[in-house]
């Protein structure tokens, strides 16, 4: 996997935080100085533990499904992906209210990352460096959330659909990509 797959994947799983940073921005009616960064350090937090956990598990099996890994990261990219642009033309939405408390930013935090965690596992079977590929998930998600709560908290919600579903592609695209790869179909 390039630098370059690496970022657009990070961007890809930091949609879903981006989305839920910008309703937390909406829905609290002033903000704090260090509400940006708390909501930063809560979602890229977590966004760059859950694939190394991913990882770490996906390690444990990497012998008994190495002949069917790319299948695997494409389903697991393409269900990741389906879900997150099914949530948003559903209009499913995680944050309904202005509290910056750690233990909603922790349960949001977990519900937003719960996809890097099967990301991470897909990275067992790839060729990653782990520890580069969850510094660019924490620190993109991180960007990501703190602008999220101010762009939120000033423009509004008019962007949330959008970085849900182009995130969602995103995701889709990548996994199509190592499939295709795998299959040789393409070769980048």
């Amino acid at each position: 996997m390039s630098f370059f797959e690496l970022f657009l994947t990070a961007v890809g799983l930091s949609m879903d935080a981006f989305a839920v940073s910008v309703c937390k921005g909406l829905s609290a009616r002033s903000l704090r100085p260090g509400d940006g960064v708390r909501v930063g350090l809560f979602f890229g937090g977590f966004q760059a533990l859950m694939p190394l956990l991913g990882w770490l598990l996906g390690r444990q099996f990497e012998a008994y499904i190495t002949e069917i890994d790319h299948w695997i990261a494409f389903v697991l990219l393409a269900f990741i992906g389906g879900k997150m642009v099914w949530e948003a033309l559903r209009g499913d939405d995680e944050a309904d209210s202005g509290s910056f408390g750690a233990k909603e930013l922790f349960i949001l935090a977990v519900a937003t990352s719960i996809d890097a965690l099967a990301v991470g596992i897909t990275f067992a079977f790839l060729s990653v460096n782990i520890w580069t590929s969850i510094l660019v998930i924490g620190a993109t998600t991180f960007c990501f959330s703190f602008g999220g709560v101010y762009l939120g908290n000033r423009v509004g919600g008019r962007f949330h659909e959008k970085a849900e579903i182009a995130g969602g592609v995103i995701l889709i695209l990548i996994g199509l990509k190592i499939l295709l790869e795998h299959l040789g179909v393409i070769n980048f």
